[in-house]
């Protein structure tokens, strides 16, 4: 029983620390940008430029790129991805937006380069940009005689023109200005332009009394819970509330919960980004350069909802960053409490023996974790984080974050439903391949081979890759035409 407790406390605490300081300047502002991606961004002015007939060095830049703006994780990517498909794009560029996705969405990228540095964050959007394409190239010329069948089947696809709004662009750059304001740690934003102190008493004790709470210990990745995380925690809880009866039946209209869980949202920014150091009867707030990019921010982003933004365009704003919240924050937070068990049970010996060292075995193992350790895209990152203080390589730390996304167990057997079964594991097969060489290759910049040798090492495996695979489409198309007669 006691152990058992003491699995639980971990979780708790692991979740508190989590929740107080990650989730406010990172995600917030990232799960609003996803959900102005969704809504503003006409979904035809991506992907019209996928169709079969668009030329192969831009339908798969643009999968990407389609990738990249209109996915968050690996739940909203699928039925997107059999869209696409149904609707008579290439498998190739398909696979491609399949694969990118998860892997390099905003949500992904921003909370990856906090949390577990901006090396493996640029590490993990240049591979899987290339890998993506690099697959989906690969499965076109593996499955071309299946993939000029399917084109007979469907319609000429996506010759929509929309276009977006001036103001929906500029609103949708002043969110992005928030996510840097609030998380990059640049010098000006770090920087403290003025400071004073309130005469509150206790905040010092209530602190103490919080780190005895919830102990932690640095060495292992753990992080405690400050007075001020507290109070961030107990706002969360109150935007939760006022954005589920505002915002959950938004398409009847709006009301005072709606405005109210707006105003929330932004004084909880206001409130992170402040600095907060309590003292014997008092407590001293920062004011950096931080918390004035997010007042800027949060003000000229409340001014155009009230008068620059549509209704219709509010109201699918708010419910689309609402609908991303609702289905990965349930999810985090049990992804989160279960970092915290299993760090608990997770002996740092098997994880040094396993992927301690940039290894063939070390990267795969990594790549196994991610079809049989899945969490939804953001929870594998504290998951990532709890296996690098465990002694995990950054290599195969690399291939665990780029697989997990596409080879949860979940993620094959949908993608079977939409492609087939052989298809759906020459796939599997590919991204397994790919990711390994992604860790070994960023592994190996980490341990000190040059940039200069880890790409010509790229560009030659992929060159030799390509060399087979066109001579085998060669050879299958001489093979299959018909002989000819005397």
């Amino acid at each position: 029983m006691d152990f058992i407790l003491q699995l639980f406390y971990s979780g708790l605490g692991n979740l508190a620390s989590y929740l107080a300081a990650h989730v406010l300047l990172c995600l917030l502002p990232a799960f609003y940008i996803a959900g102005a991606m969704t809504a503003l961004i006409p979904k035809e002015t991506v992907t019209r430029f996928l169709g079969r007939t668009t030329p192969k060095w831009i339908s798969y830049p643009a999968s990407a790129a389609a990738g990249f703006l209109l996915a968050v994780c690996s739940c909203t990517v699928i039925p997107l991805f059999a869209g696409i498909y149904k609707k008579g794009a290439g498998i190739g560029p398909a696979i491609t937006f399949l694969f990118v996705a998860p892997a390099v969405n905003i949500l992904a990228l921003v909370y990856t380069g906090k949390i577990l540095g901006m090396d493996l964050a640029i590490a993990r959007l240049v591979l899987s940009l290339a890998f993506g394409i690099g697959i989906g190239v690969i499965m076109a010329l593996i499955f071309s005689k299946e993939d000029a069948e399917h084109d007979a089947a469907t319609d000429a696809m996506f010759a929509g023109q929309a276009a977006m709004r001036r103001a929906a662009v500029i609103f949708m750059l002043v969110l992005v200005i928030l996510l840097v304001a609030g998380t990059f740690q640049f010098d000006f934003l770090t920087h403290t332009y003025a400071s004073f102190t309130l005469p509150i008493s206790g905040v010092d004790t209530f602190q103490n009394w919080l780190a005895q709470l919830v102990p932690f210990d640095p060495t292992k990745g753990e992080e405690g819970v400050t007075a001020q995380g507290a109070i961030l925690i107990g706002m969360l809880a109150l935007i939760g509330v006022a954005s589920w009866k505002g915002i959950e039946n938004i398409f009847d209209g709006f009301n005072a919960w709606t405005w109210a869980s707006l105003a929330l949202v932004g004084l909880t920014l206001l409130i992170a980004a402040l600095k907060v150091n309590p003292i014997s009867g008092g407590v001293t707030l920062a004011l950096t350069g931080k918390f004035f990019g997010v007042l800027l921010t949060t003000v000229t982003l409340g001014w155009m909802v009230k008068s620059q933004l549509s209704e219709d365009e509010n109201r699918e704003f708010l419910w689309e960053s609402w609908k991303f919240v609702k289905q990965i924050f349930p999810l985090l937070i049990v992804g989160v409490f279960a970092v915290g068990v299993i760090r608990e049970l997770i002996q740092p010996e098997w994880i040094q023996a396993l992927a301690g060292s940039n290894t063939l075995l070390g990267n795969f193992v990594g790549v196994v974790f991610g079809v049989f350790m899945y969490f939804p895209t953001l929870v594998e990152v504290p998951i990532a984080q709890m296996f690098l203080s465990l002694g995990m390589h950054r290599g195969p730390l690399l291939a665990y974050l780029i697989s997990d996304p596409e080879l949860s167990l979940q993620s094959i057997l949908i993608t079977a439903t939409i492609i087939g079964r052989v298809r759906a594991w020459v796939y599997v097969g590919w991204v397994a391949l790919f990711s390994t060489l992604a860790g070994l290759l960023y592994g190996a910049w980490v341990d000190g081979m040059s940039l200069g040798a880890v790409s010509l090492i790229l560009l030659g495996t992929l060159a030799l890759l390509s060399g087979i695979l066109w001579l085998a489409g060669k050879y299958k198309k001489v093979d299959t035409q018909p002989a000819a007669i005397h």
